[in-house]
């Protein structure tokens, strides 16, 4: 298995003419994963080798501006890079409680209509992730408005027995996030790559001596 990283931004709190806001992609198997997306992302993707078309999953570590204000712009773009096709599969979202009525509010507000299927993952925190009075429930956010063409996705809480939450899981490595202390929860991510076994005839070796 391969896997390319490439920093799209390493800027903190705003974009400089010369470093992004917090963006990182990996490449894995013809598919770009995004970790992060804040503002201007997709300029930094233009600039680099990649091709934006090809990001299948995106994963945002905490709700602050710096890391997700350049999300909804973003998929607009990829939209109008898209041709409409009911069958292909969606692009994951994960990120903190809270994400999901962020991007469905700012596409509803800014009419923008996306031509492909996307989903949104929600992590839940636990209130020792970050300073008790800076802790906010948005667990109950859009509860009760009916918000029908709000974007389907899990609700993801922690497992206790492996202190993370499952993200996924195929052939070849298991994704998990994990908790971080910050001003606001803050989750972390880990790709694992599987063990591969070997191809050894091991019979036929000790046949042979």
């Amino acid at each position: 298995m391969s896997l390319e990283i490439t920093f799209l931004g390493t800027g903190s709190a705003h974009p400089a003419p010369a470093r992004g806001a917090s963006a990182l992609a990996l490449r894995r198997e013809g598919q770009c994963w995004l970790f992060d997306c804040g503002e201007g992302t997709q300029t930094q993707l233009m600039r680099s080798r990649l091709r934006a078309a090809r990001i299948t999953k995106i994963f945002i570590t905490h709700l602050h501006g710096d890391h997700i204000f350049g999300l909804p712009g973003l998929l607009c773009t990829l939209s109008l890079q898209s041709n409409p096709d009911a069958s292909k599969a969606p692009v994951d979202i994960f990120g903190p409680v809270g994400l999901r009525s962020f991007l469905w509010r700012s596409l509803e507000l800014s009419h923008s209509q996306l031509l492909f299927p996307y989903t949104v993952h929600e992590l839940v925190p636990t209130r020792d992730q970050c300073p008790a009075e800076e802790f906010r429930d948005f667990s109950g956010l859009d509860r009760g408005e009916g918000c029908p063409q709000g974007p389907p996705g899990r609700v993801l809480h922690l497992d206790p027995g492996e202190d993370s939450y499952l993200l996924l899981e195929d052939e070849q490595l298991v994704v998990r996030a994990f908790r971080l202390f910050h001003r606001v929860p803050s989750f972390g991510f880990v790709l694992e790559e599987k063990p591969r076994p070997g191809k050894l005839n091991v019979q036929k070796l000790k046949e042979l001596g």
